[in-house]
């Protein structure tokens, strides 16, 4: 017995598709200030830039660097058998002074066994502890929120 022949299932897809796209190509072109009011309804939220920061590069930077140093930073520095403050030296060719968050120790602690050895760099008494004052040990969003909170008290 032979099998039955079936019609191509993407075919009819096509022309539903190809029906849709028409539609929309016909209203773009018959409203073309449609899509202009869109863009214009939709609020500019763009907050106010430091003169010192002149296209990308921050020219009020100068020695010693206090560097804010995450999670991922100091597993990096450990598979990489790097000196983190060595380092940042060898990097930057000035003074650095690593500092590390509440944030980051706890998720440091929070991860570990595994991590044991992170800690206890983290732990040295050469690097600098910020306190958070939120909730939670989300790293990521501590360290954000302190760099815009320093980049624009500076304007």
């Amino acid at each position: 017995m032979g099998r039955a022949k079936k019609a191509p299932k993407f075919a009819v897809m096509k022309k539903l598709v190809n029906s849709k796209m028409i539609k929309q190509h016909k209203e773009e072109v018959l409203n073309p200030k449609k899509k202009d009011l869109e863009k214009e309804k939709l609020p500019r939220n763009v907050p106010n830039v430091p003169s010192a920061l002149f296209f990308k590069y921050n020219t009020a930077l100068g020695p010693p660097y206090r560097v804010l140093v995450d999670t991922n930073f100091i597993n990096f520095s450990i598979q990489n058998k790097l000196d983190l403050e060595k380092g940042m030296m060898d990097c930057l060719y000035a003074k650095c002074t690593p500092c590390i968050t509440d944030c980051v120790m706890a998720e440091l602690e929070k991860l570990g066994q595994k991590y044991r050895v992170a800690l206890r760099i983290a732990k040295d008494p050469r690097f600098e502890r910020l306190p958070c004052s939120h909730k939670g040990t989300y790293a990521d969003d501590c360290i954000v929120d302190r760099v815009t909170q320093v980049c624009f008290d500076t304007i």
